[in-house]
């Protein structure tokens, strides 16, 4: 067979499958088959005598939204390329920006919590404690928190201006910074200047990159010379699966993690072997939620560990992501989650050992910047817990 019939072959074959998967969708429409019939007379009678215009593919993507929300699920949805890309970014912990972690003041300021270390923001010598003021020579005292972010936001490589008033300090200063490709740190630690013997483990949410942030904090901090671990996983919304099976190797021994049941069968997930052995107090709290409840549920079951703080969400879903041809994506609830005891958690939450409540506004600030033994009582309650069975073990 020469190239030409070989092509004229092909060509052919791809006619007539689509002619086929026409007539069918033809057939289906003209006997109104799933009301496949009203779907058409309704996109046709909106082209023909709607007043406000409205294009083919918006009509689509509408359609598209609205089969997703006849599951009635909260968590499923279809995602624009631009809420993919956002999601994405959330997911792989990496963006195009400056690098830096903020909120708002008490006084409804932009400050800055922290830069994140080695970034074009940490490099330029922006400090904890400045407000921004401008940025790009744009007021933004009347913008969210949320847009403000976006507009620092940006293309590696491409500048922004900030103008900022340093901490105690009354004369405002400009910064002229090129954006980087900035990892977001999820996890961060310390020793406790109260005690030495106590490591702090904050970690933020559950990226790709959670297991190498999380190893890279216990060598920095050279874990296995600690006595304790506190690890806190408060406001803490979760994320990757994937994440909190490695984040669980460390906390518990043996044994699953956690049990994924699907529509069509049950897998149960094991942790790798990385159990550290320590002494450990976890804080929980209404914001932790998906893969924070499944570590968290994984220390509970497994005896490895003492939760203090209050209940936590209560999200027993997984959810998948289906990226599509345009860039947008779907994003689908796909199982859900058992703890390694079969405990069903969703819309329940998880229980603490022991249970300390705060105010959640003073529990995002301490947070933020933790650890603050005088304001955060969850936290003092923890590392009071935890000198108790380090000197049961000593």
């Amino acid at each position: 067979m020469n190239r030409r019939s070989f092509f004229k072959g092909f060509t052919t074959g791809i006619l007539i499958t689509v002619f086929v998967l026409l007539a069918t969708l033809g057939v289906l429409v003209y006997f109104d088959a799933a009301n496949l019939g009203q779907l058409a007379g309704v996109i046709y009678r909106i082209q023909m005598y709607s007043f406000k215009p409205l294009s083919l593919e918006d009509m689509v993507t509408g359609a598209i939204e609205g089969v997703v929300q006849a599951l009635e699920d909260p968590y499923s949805s279809y995602l624009s390329p631009e809420e993919y890309s956002d999601l994405d970014e959330h997911i792989s912990g990496t963006y195009g920006g400056i690098g830096l972690l903020i909120t708002e003041s008490e006084d409804g300021r932009l400050m800055v919590v922290s830069p994140f270390k080695g970034t074009p923001a940490y490099k330029a010598g922006i400090k904890s404690g400045d407000i921004i003021v401008r940025i790009n020579g744009r007021d933004i005292s009347k913008l969210s928190l949320e847009e403000a972010a976006n507009l620092m936001k940006g293309e590696p490589g491409t500048r922004v201006k900030l103008t900022v008033l340093p901490q105690g300090n009354g004369k405002l200063r400009e910064y002229s910074m090129v954006r980087e490709n900035i990892h977001i740190p999820s996890a961060k630690g310390q020793i406790l200047t109260e005690d030495p013997r106590i490591a702090y483990i904050n970690l933020m949410m559950f990226s790709q990159q959670t297991g190498e942030d999380l190893k890279k904090v216990f060598e920095e901090l050279d874990i296995k010379r600690v006595d304790g671990i506190v690890l806190d996983l408060r406001d803490n919304p979760g994320g990757s699966l994937e994440a909190a099976l490695n984040v669980a190797g460390y906390f518990i021994s043996k044994g699953p993690a956690v049990h994924i049941v699907y529509r069509s069968g049950k897998k149960t997930l094991n942790a790798p072997d990385n159990y550290l052995g320590k002494p450990l107090v976890v804080l929980v709290n209404e914001g932790s939620a998906s893969a924070s409840e499944i570590v968290a549920g994984a220390i509970k079951d497994s005896g490895s560990g003492i939760l203090v703080g209050s209940k936590t969400f209560g999200k027993g879903l997984v959810q998948g992501l289906f990226e599509m041809r345009n860039g947008s994506a779907l994003k689908l609830t796909t199982a859900r989650y058992l703890t390694p005891n079969k405990h069903d958690i969703h819309k329940k939450g998880i229980e603490p050992h022991l249970e300390v409540e705060m105010d959640p506004e003073l529990v995002r600030q301490v947070i933020l910047f933790a650890p603050d033994l005088e304001r955060d009582l969850q936290l003092k309650k923890a590392v009071g817990v935890l000198k108790d069975q380090m000197e049961k073990n000593s």
